[in-house]
C-alpha cells in the first residue's frame, strides 16, 4: 500500500483571455505523503496553496495548461518553495501572456514519468483545450488528473484563441478514454467524475461540436 495521498483545495480568481474575464474557481491538486508533494495547477492564491502544502518538500509546480487561471499564482509559489514550474513547451505562447518576464523552470513530454512519495504520474500531451496540455495518470491512485481537458459531462472549451475541437476530441478519445474505466477524473475546475461516466458520451460530443 501507498502512503501517497490527493488533496484539494478550491481557489477563486478570473480567468481572462481574447480581452474578456470571467470569474473562476479553480481546483488545486495535491499529490504526496507527509513528507514530499507536488502541486498540479497553482491557481490564484500562492499562500492557500502553500498553507496546504504545510512543511512537505514540494518537487514541483506542474502546469496542465497555461491559461492565466491555471499558472497565475505559480512562480510566486515556487519562488517560497524552491521548487521548479513545469510546463508543456507548445504552451510558451499562452505562458507568456501571463508571466512575460519569468520562464517556467522545465518541460513536460509526452510519455514523461513525475515520482512523488513513491507514485508515479505519466505524463500525457492532451492538445485541444490549450496546445500544450496535459494530463497526469496516477494508475497507482486510480486517477487522471485532465486539467481542462475532460470534465463531468464533456470537454473542456475551445471557443477561443490556442484552442481547437477536433483536437480535443482526438486527445480524449485516444488518451483518456482508453484508461481503466474505474479512473477517477479529477477536474480542473468543478467535480470529479470517471473515465466510465464520461467514456459513452464521445459520440454525443463530436454531433454537438459540429
Amino acid at each position: 500500500m501507498t502512503a501517497a495521498r490527493v488533496d484539494h483545495l478550491v481557489t477563486s480568481g478570473t480567468f481572462s483571455l481574447d480581452g474578456g474575464v470571467w470569474d473562476v474557481e479553480n481546483n488545486v491538486w495535491i499529490v504526496g505523503d507527509d513528507h514530499e508533494a507536488i502541486v498540479i495547477d497553482a491557481a490564484h492564491d500562492a499562500d492557500a496553496v502553500a498553507a496546504a502544502v504545510g512543511g512537505r518538500r514540494l518537487l514541483a509546480v506542474v502546469c496542465t495548461h497555461a491559461h492565466d487561471d491555471h499558472v497565475n499564482a505559480a512562480p510566486a509559489l515556487a519562488g517560497r518553495t524552491g521548487a521548479p514550474v513545469l510546463l508543456h513547451p507548445a504552451d510558451l505562447p499562452l505562458w507568456e501572456r501571463t508571466h512575460p518576464d519569468r520562464a517556467p523552470d522545465g518541460e513536460l513530454t509526452d510519455g514523461q514519468v513525475l515520482r512523488v512519495a513513491g507514485v508515479e504520474l505519466t505524463v500525457l500531451h492532451t492538445p485541444g483545450h490549450a496546445p500544450g496540455a496535459v494530463c497526469l495518470y496516477a494508475p497507482a491512485l486510480g486517477t487522471v488528473f485532465t486539467g481542462d481537458t475532460l470534465f463531468r459531462g464533456g470537454p473542456g472549451a475551445t471557443g477561443r484563441s490556442f484552442s481547437d475541437f477536433p483536437t480535443i476530441i482526438g486527445s480524449i478519445r485516444d488518451r483518456l478514454l482508453s484508461l481503466d474505466p474505474s479512473t477517477v477524473v479529477r477536474t480542473g475546475h468543478g467535480e470529479s467524475t470517471t473515465i466510465g461516466e464520461e467514456a459513452p458520451h464521445l459520440e454525443e460530443w463530436i454531433a454537438r461540436g459540429h
